[in-house]
């Protein structure tokens, strides 16, 4: 009984005291800084070679969460991040477009609040920096209501959307403007260079800040770019990673892959996932290597902006009583953006000069400033201004050590981040892990716990859907979250929930359900769900009703849960215009795939294409080259005729084989092959279209790419065996 008594006593001091040093410590300044389109290991303190030492600085001194979640993709996860809740609640399932459906409205809908929203009645100063990407009005005339400063902040500098690039961003704003980085009265940067034009603006809002209400705290949302194609960086930081990446992926993989088990990051008893990408059978190395050299020098330049920032928050006297948060938006990134094509920099400008006055509003501008074209593929060297590339899945793989998948899918590899949490008034736990599961729905509130603010059932009318996530603050004192519901994932169909030690995870809409123990197996490499089907069946069922909750289902993707999805036709005659929906489209799952068509005055655009980014496939024409592009899992296969195309009329045909041979002939004669992984493996939610390709790109273009010369008739026809006339 001695015992008992003596560890209920000790239990309720350390209550109290963890308690008394909260109510010791005055409401803090909340600081949350996001990256864009990293991996688990891309900082140096969760096991990067890349140079972090100002997020190490703020580690050694703070937490490092080891299992913190983020929703896959970069729209989903900055609403919930601001909202606190499931992004579907708040109408952002997916991205920013309009699918006609409660939560895929793409655009905050009014049954959400930000935390800016929350804040600010609390008596704090609210300010965002960097991509907002939340609404899918951007356009400088159009509707605003969704854009930072009627969302509760005070004061905005940032891209509304969600790309761009580094040397001249789309959509730059100051406040409710869209504006010219190079005649901005406030914000004066030779060269400009956007992350850097983050930090700067940062540092400035918190200077202005304490100037002027040295009293008050604020609420920063600090929403970096970097890493995010293009990969743009000045030449200075490039110069540092010079020569580290060339013996390819594996060694750096591996070489991660130890630092995090020696950190503590990861069980060292977990299987590493497989390796994606053969070194020795790259062709272009330099190339490749320089695209990982630019890759690391975008962090890196995040990483001094950062240190900026803090050295800021330190001449102010406000490092110790400010919560800083850092953590990503999604893992590394396997969308292949501008790796295609040879084409090599002119030796002069071909476009016009740009005026300093000039608002870029392309994601990819058509040139640089100074007038030369903006090139893709391995023509060119990534970095400069006038190249806009990404850095490719092999790279993502190293990013995503040790975890399978990449962004958009909710294994491990998709959904993990980093979260350090630095804040020397009130976190005491020094360079310490902590390893509960949580969740970006936990920064509403615990942002409302520290401000002691009250969040709204309603506001303007409007019924508010209650916060979903739990406090860190016990986190934060070695203290149990008590976590009272699962996490809960959906992303184009990938769909997850993690409940204790026990993770129930399916790739696309028709993928199974696979179920792992995540203290034993986090790398998601021992499915467990034939060895425990009532497990597994009792946790798809609260998925579903989670789904449903929150307004994940209905979904655009298809199929939901066995229904048929497609016509049982084997062919399809097709005209100019068509669009076949997703339920009248052909399902060539398994299937070798014939395309024909017939068209009597060629021109750029597509010709024919059913899918998206996911899954599908593209015979198009670009730059008067015809190109034949099928997905599986997101990745492209592609196939080139290198002669320019005839003027008409013509007859073109591409086909893929169950093997995953692709053929491409013009007028009877083969101009192009390949070869792919197999035939496509699941259906997507998009529809087929002649003409153009609505909805996601399956190629390398923006869609819809509507086609410019003359179609006269299409043809789609599906085999179970052999394609009649090609080789068996």
């Amino acid at each position: 009984m001695k015992k008992i008594t003596l560890t209920v006593v000790s239990a309720v001091a350390l209550f109290l005291f963890s308690h008394a040093t909260f109510a010791a410590a005055p409401r803090p300044n909340i600081l949350v800084i996001l990256s864009d389109d990293m991996g688990f290991c891309d900082i140096g303190c969760y096991g990067s070679e890349i140079h972090t030492p100002n997020l190490d600085r703020l580690a050694s001194g703070g937490l490092r969460f080891t299992q913190f979640y983020n929703n896959a993709r970069c729209c989903p996860s900055r609403t919930s991040i601001l909202t606190g809740l499931y992004s579907h609640q708040a109408g952002i399932g997916h991205m920013t477009e309009d699918r006609e459906l409660e939560g895929y409205i793409g655009d905050l809908n009014n049954h959400c609040v930000t935390i800016a929203q929350v804040l600010k009645p609390a008596g704090y100063a609210t300010y965002a920096v960097g991509k907002w990407h939340v609404t899918r009005f951007v356009k400088p005339d159009g509707p605003k209501h969704n854009w930072p400063l009627q969302r509760g902040f005070d004061h905005y500098y940032g891209t509304i959307t969600g790309a761009g690039s580094y040397w001249d961003p789309a959509h730059l704003t100051r406040d409710n403007t869209v504006i010219s980085p190079f005649v901005d009265p406030k914000l004066h940067l030779d060269p400009y260079f956007y992350t850097d034009a983050i930090a700067d603006s940062a540092c400035q809002d918190i200077t202005e800040h304490f100037q002027s209400n040295p009293q008050q705290p604020f609420f920063m949302y600090c929403a970096f770019t970097a890493a995010h194609w293009p990969m743009h960086a000045k030449p200075s930081d490039i110069a540092k990673y010079h020569g580290k990446y060339n013996n390819g992926y594996e060694p750096i993989r591996q070489a991660r892959f130890a630092r995090e088990k020696e950190m503590g990051l990861i069980n060292p008893n977990w299987e590493l996932s497989p390796q994606f990408g053969k070194w020795d059978k790259v062709k272009n190395k330099e190339w490749e290597e320089r695209c990982m050299e630019v890759y690391a020098a975008t962090i890196d330049c995040m990483d001094q902006g950062i240190g900026r920032i803090i050295d800021t928050l330190q001449k102010t006297g406000h490092l110790d009583d400010t919560l800083i948060l850092f953590l990503e938006d999604n893992g590394g990134n396997l969308e292949p953006t501008g790796r295609q094509g040879t084409k090599q920099r002119e030796d002069h400008p071909t476009m016009p000069k740009l005026d300093a006055s000039y608002v870029q509003l392309d994601m990819i501008p058509k040139s640089s400033r100074d007038g030369y074209p903006v090139l893709q593929g391995t023509g060119v060297l990534p970095g400069p201004a006038d190249t806009f590339i990404a850095y490719g899945q092999s790279w993502a793989n190293v990013s995503n050590t040790p975890f399978r998948e990449y962004k958009h899918f909710v294994h491990e590899g998709g959904i993990s981040t980093p979260l350090i949490a630095h804040w020397p008034a009130g976190i005491h736990r020094h360079n310490e892990l902590e390893k509960q599961p949580g969740h970006i729905t936990d920064l509403m509130a615990t942002c409302v716990d520290l401000a002691g603010a009250s969040y709204p059932k309603q506001l303007n009318g409007n019924d508010i859907y209650p916060m979903e996530g739990t406090s860190l603050m016990p986190a934060f004192q070695g203290q149990s979250l008590d976590r009272k519901q699962p996490i809960f994932w959906e992303h184009e169909g990938n769909r997850a929930m993690r409940q204790g030690k026990w993770k129930l995870v399916a790739k696309h809409p028709s993928g199974k359900w696979e179920l792992y123990d995540m203290d034993a197996d986090r790398t998601e490499m021992h499915d467990l769900s034939s060895a425990q089907p009532d497990r597994t069946k009792e946790m798809a069922a609260q998925w579903e009703a989670w789904a449903k909750r929150v307004h994940a289902l209905p979904w655009p993707w298809k199929p939901p849960f066995g229904q048929k999805l497609g016509s049982d036709s084997m062919s399809f005659s097709l005209s100019p215009g068509d669009d076949l929906s997703g339920d009248d489209a052909p399902v060539f799952v398994g299937r070798a795939l014939a395309i024909s068509a017939t068209v009597s005055k060629p021109g750029n655009g597509v010709i024919i294409a059913q899918g998206g980014p996911v899954v599908g496939y593209s015979v198009y024409i670009k730059d008067n080259h015809l190109t034949f592009t099928t997905r599986n899992d997101r990745m492209p296969t592609t196939i080139v005729d290198e002669n320019s195309l005839p003027e008409g009329p013509i007859e073109i045909r591409a086909t893929l084989d169950k093997m995953g041979t692709m053929i491409l002939s013009v007028n009877g004669k083969m101009v192009a092959s390949g070869q792919a992984d197999g035939a496509l493996a699941s259906m997507p939610g998009d529809g087929l279209q002649v003409g153009r390709d609505k909805g996601g790109a399956v190629g390398d273009y923006r869609s819809p790419f509507a086609f410019k010369g003359t179609i006269e008739k299409a043809k789609v026809e599906l085999f179970d065996g052999p394609i009649p006339g090609e080789p068996k």
